[in-house]
């Protein structure tokens, strides 16, 4: 049986895009499309939707996803901005209703990819530093998919110390410091989603380079979520986590 899937957010670039991937997959089946002037918990129950998949803006995520949870729905966030403190209040939440979801900072399967290998990288070299480029219109910085790389990349070994202090003669000019690791941001236009990972070694660099250069390549990953949700009762961080 087809999974019933909302959209809210469905009148924006990836919006739109995500209705279009969802219309073609066989498994899933579109049943309402909702924006900022819509009652979200209500769409949800006239709809019937089983999975809500949310790509709107950084300061409506975080209430967006809690009234999905309440109206029995499963999320599937792909908004960023969503801070650590947040997620925790929204897993516990999650658990406590027993009803699963997702917030991916990045649906790209290469993206997870590059994260995963980044890992265990860091383990042999871990003087790191982060350049996420995006569009000028992004509205928030840096990234989610730099901020849940610097995650990984703690989590694998400590970094703490791992890079020399220098004086910044213009502040920030080394970027901002997260867990250890600088995260340098551009916003320009021509960029659609790009990050590079540094690793710096003795004699030596290594990067890991992943560019998005159109929207489409985050559609099977939301696709696989909007799937994959169906089976969980708590709400994971990371499309790694359902891989």
């Amino acid at each position: 049986m087809a999974i019933n899937v909302l959209v809210n957010g469905a009148f924006g670039r990836m919006g739109q895009m995500v209705c279009k991937a969802i219309e073609q997959h066989p498994n899933l089946t579109l049943v309402g499309q909702t924006g900022r002037e819509y009652d979200l918990k209500k769409s949800i129950h006239d709809s019937g939707a089983q999975v809500v998949v949310d790509f709107t803006r950084p300061d409506s995520v975080f209430v967006n996803t809690l009234a999905i949870l309440d109206a029995g729905a499963r999320p599937v966030i792909g908004t960023s901005g969503l801070t650590m403190n947040q997620v925790h209040q929204l897993q516990e939440k999650s658990e406590a209703l027993k009803i699963g979801g997702i917030i991916a900072p990045n649906f790209s399967l290469g993206a997870v990819l590059m994260m995963k290998y980044a890992k265990e990288i860091v383990k042999y070299m871990p003087q790191v530093e982060i350049i996420e480029m995006h569009h000028d219109n992004k509205v928030d910085s840096p990234s989610g998919t730099a901020l849940r790389t610097a995650d990984l990349l703690a989590e694998a070994i400590e970094l703490s110390n791992a890079n020399k202090p220098s004086h910044e003669v213009v502040k920030g000019s080394r970027g901002a410091q997260y867990k250890g690791i600088p995260i340098h941001a551009i916003r320009l236009p021509g960029f659609l989603a790009h990050q590079q990972i540094i690793f710096g070694g003795m004699g030596e660099t290594l990067t890991l380079k992943h560019d998005s250069i159109d929207r489409q390549c985050f559609m099977p990953g939301v696709c696989i979520a909007c799937e994959k949700v169906m089976g969980l009762d708590h709400l994971v961080y990371g499309l790694e986590e359902i891989l």
